[in-house]
């Protein structure tokens, strides 16, 4: 057996993420602007908003996902003059967060290994508890940026996720489906990462994740 134990990014990797819901929600923006712009360029103007505070927060100036969702939401809809109501658009995100769908080689990957698994979120603690309740799950741990004050790509989450298992890095892989987050964040903490593809992306010249996979099922020789 080549890995002692596996980290599990969540959203994007075990289940759906929320791209569809981002879509409605720029969607609603922009039939409630009068300015002259785009859903993407709404999405776009989301993000960068999102990102400023996201990738500043840790330590004591750590706020939780909703925070900052809510807070870029609310300065996006203000840019835009749009008549909607943030709390009840960012309503719609929760929603998804706590009940995603399992993509279908979920349940296969997981009931095939034995060694532990270790889910490793930038997600509140409340919203991926529900999301694992919600479709039958259960993990060895589950290591969330509110335990450690942090978001990936820093380093805390798997740092503690190591000490939790008195592992050391080379035993573990990290699987995950953002280049910034996971195999950026993984490979500075010394962890090799397959990073799961399934959009079929271009993978960029800058990043050089050790495993590149379509699917969770190619993973399973790894570990058995």
């Amino acid at each position: 057996m080549m890995y002692k134990a596996v980290f599990l990014d969540f959203y994007g990797t075990l289940v759906h993420e929320d791209d569809v819901f981002i879509e409605e929600i720029c969607q609603k923006i922009l039939a409630s602007t009068s300015a002259q712009t785009t859903a993407k360029d709404i999405g776009r103007y989301w993000w960068d908003s999102f990102s400023k505070t996201f990738y500043s927060s840790y330590g004591d100036k750590f706020k939780t996902q909703r925070e900052i969702e809510l807070s870029s939401l609310q300065n996006t809809i203000a840019f835009y003059n749009s008549t909607e109501n943030p709390r009840e658009l960012s309503e719609i995100l929760f929603d998804q967060w706590q009940s995603p769908q399992l993509f279908e080689d979920t349940h296969i990957f997981l009931s095939s290994i034995r060694v532990p698994k270790i889910i490793l979120s930038n997600i509140d603690r409340k919203d991926i508890q529900s999301a694992i309740n919600h479709n039958g799950l259960s993990f060895e741990n589950v290591i969330t940026s509110e335990d450690v004050k942090s978001y990936k790509p820093r380093p805390e989450m798997f740092h503690q996720a190591l000490a939790a298992f008195h592992l050391n890095p080379k035993e573990v892989l990290h699987v995950g489906d953002s280049l910034t987050s996971d195999v950026a964040g993984a490979q500075n903490a010394g962890i090799k990462v397959a990073w799961i593809n399934r959009k079929n992306k271009t993978l960029p010249e800058s990043y050089s994740p050790d495993y590149v996979i379509n699917s969770l099922k190619e993973l399973i020789p790894l570990f058995v």
